[in-house]
């Protein structure tokens, strides 16, 4: 199966998302397709997998036109999308959710698709147990039970857009092991969606890159990493360094906190912060961190133990008190906790203020405006924000911030973020360490983590131990830690 775009264009108002793209897709290769965010390769893909139409331009498969009104009428032509966001029933149970994907005439019975669905399962190793709800499975485990539902549908061509956000190293593993043999053993034409360069470069026999709605190269692979990163930027990147700023005073101090969740119950967690420090914090996904953090930034309540800020204690108090007090949380889920759907970028900021009941909208939209252009978010004050790419729903997370914080709390700050977007972040970040803000934040990125953070705190299963300088660890020895373990020279 042969899959041609020609001249595809799509535009939102007045933002071009795709000018003029021209991608051809053949069986058995995985097909990179790179760029920062905004660059508009997700749009690509919609209107590929019939979720969007396109406002000019033409798809042929095997050299024939065709049109999609919807994604039902892609993948009856072999064309199947997994999304950022696995698009499933959490409440329901896995195989409820694989037979879902079949219409009326092509349901099979519980039986035989229960059948069918573990036979995909075990074709492919995927650990999937048909009577357990989605809602306890792991994003891994979710993506897993989409593409053997893809599959199942007979897809021909599986898009996968940005589909390591949020996986564990492991789950990354198998999953290129399962592209690999999908494309290259049993003649699949895979679409590999990301901005991240080392995946691309591991994964993809070929790469596509977008900038700004347009195709800035085609190359096969192994390109070099300086290479992509001009063709997706138009110049190279360097992070940002992290100049030494001399700590003060202390300012925040969590005293033998017991905190519980989702079964998970964190004990005697305490922590000093002084001013001008950034503490990272790494686990493996679930082993406390998340819960710890949430504590600090009082969205939940300890059992038992104190909260200080500049020697006043918060431990009890709203989290609007919290808020007040000058600590900030800013969410990994920037969607659906730290934006609101529906509202626009303008609409956001009066949210901000004690009474936002009285409001001078023209005002208002020259600050907006303001902000806009400051952090370079690519939008306007009238653009709805889930209509924005990941990396601009986190500009507008921090234009949101108040100037002056005493604490601020990120979970997974660049997560979905090219390495433009995460390198504007973090300039971000240490300039409020300058004026004396704590940075507390959580990153499944260990080189992240490594090299931003004076001090780390490690959880494993619930359980916080002490923080350790950052020069007293490399990203070896913090690998193993997370995951229970001394390094070996330690062991030895």
């Amino acid at each position: 199966m042969r899959v041609e775009m020609r001249q595809i264009h799509k535009s939102f108002g007045p933002v071009h998302a795709n000018a003029g793209v021209d991608l051809t897709l053949e069986a058995g290769r995985i097909h990179g397709l790179l760029g920062e965010n905004g660059a508009g390769k997700t749009t690509l893909m919609k209107i590929l997998s019939g979720y969007q139409s396109m406002d000019s331009g033409e798809i042929l498969i095997d050299g024939k036109p065709v049109t999609f009104a919807s994604p039902a009428e892609a993948i009856r032509a072999g064309i199947g999308m997994l999304h950022q966001d696995p698009l499933d029933f959490p409440p329901m149970t896995v195989l409820d959710n694989f037979l879902l994907a079949f219409d009326d005439r092509l349901i099979p019975d519980r039986k035989r698709g229960e059948a069918m669905m573990l036979e995909l399962a075990q074709r492919f190793n995927f650990p999937l147990n048909p009577h357990v709800a989605v809602e306890r499975l792991t994003v891994g485990e979710r993506q897993q039970l989409e593409i053997i539902r893809l599959l199942a549908l007979g897809a021909q061509v599986i898009i996968l857009d940005e589909p390591t956000t949020g996986i564990s190293a492991p789950q990354k593993v198998q999953l290129f092991a399962t592209l690999r043999r999908l494309a290259h053993e049993e003649g699949k034409a895979i679409v590999f969606v990301s901005h991240k360069l080392e995946e691309v470069e591991a994964l993809c026999d070929e790469v596509t890159v977008l900038r700004r709605g347009k195709v800035t190269g085609h190359k096969p692979m192994p390109v070099p990493i300086d290479e992509l990163v001009r063709m997706m930027f138009g110049q190279s990147i360097a992070m940002p360094d992290k100049p030494p700023v001399p700590l003060g005073e202390i300012v925040l101090r969590a005293e033998k906190l017991l905190i519980t969740g989702h079964r998970l119950e964190i004990r005697d967690a305490s922590l000093e912060a002084r001013a001008g420090e950034v503490i990272g914090f790494a686990g493996m996904e679930g082993s406390g961190q998340s819960l710890f953090l949430r504590t600090i930034a009082g969205l939940i309540r300890p059992k038992r133990g104190h909260i200080f800020l500049d020697g006043e204690e918060l431990t009890g108090r709203p989290y609007r008190e919290f808020m007040r007090a000058g600590i900030s949380l800013l969410p990994a889920d920037r969607i659906d906790e730290g934006l609101v759907r529906g509202l626009t970028i303008a609409e956001h900021f009066p949210l901000r203020r004690e009474t936002p009941f009285f409001i001078d909208w023209e005002e208002n939209r020259r600050y907006v405006e303001k902000m806009i252009e400051f952090y370079n978010i690519k939008g306007r004050p009238e653009t709805p924000v889930e209509s924005l790419s990941g990396g601009n729903q986190q500009r507008v997370l921090l234009a949101l911030q108040p100037p002056k914080l005493k604490v601020l709390i990120m979970e997974h700050p660049t997560r979905g973020l090219d390495i433009g977007s995460a390198r504007w972040v973090w300039e971000q970040l240490l300039k409020r360490r300058e004026d004396g803000t704590v940075i507390l934040f959580t990153s499944a990125d260990l080189d992240e983590i490594m090299t931003y953070s004076d001090r780390v705190v490690i959880f494993f299963s619930g359980q916080m131990y002490p923080p350790i300088r950052a020069t007293d660890l490399t990203v070896e020895e913090l690998g193993y830690r997370i995951g229970g373990r001394a390094a070996p020279d330690a062991e030895a």
